[in-house]
């Protein structure tokens, strides 16, 4: 089982006591970017706002096009696929076990490569 299907197949324990399971949770298709889709695992109700948790499944060949996050600190930690993170003028290789931080107010963009990127977003404070 590969890391990003043990995700799937996760369970998310809540301070509240809550048990998810993390497949019981629908993906979601990015409201811009085609071939991106979102899972919020964790998002502002459920922490207040202080930070929320994502995964992000890109189709081979797709991009998360260039943005930038005024508020939150961004990272990310590659859990299957392959592909390219651009911070700034910086390209970082994204492969199994890279975790990347992306400051506040930093203009990043995110490509899969022929076999898709799989990624475990964090956002503080929270994104949604």
């Amino acid at each position: 089982m590969s890391l990003f299907e043990a995700f799937e197949e996760g369970k998310l324990f809540l301070p509240s006591g809550q048990n998810v399971e993390l497949k019981s949770i629908s993906w979601s298709p990015h409201a811009v970017f085609e071939g991106v889709e979102l899972k919020h695992l964790i998002t502002a109700k459920e922490t207040g706002g202080a930070f929320s948790y994502h995964l992000v499944r890109i189709a081979p060949k797709k991009a998360i096009g260039a943005h930038i996050h005024e508020v939150q600190l961004e990272t990310h930690e590659v859990i299957a696929g392959s592909g390219m993170c651009t911070v700034d003028e910086q390209k970082i290789p994204y492969e199994i076990g890279v975790i990347s931080v992306l400051p506040a107010g930093v203009k990043h963009e995110v490509t899969a490569g022929s076999d898709g990127l799989y990624l475990f977003a964090k956002f503080l404070p929270a994104l949604l």
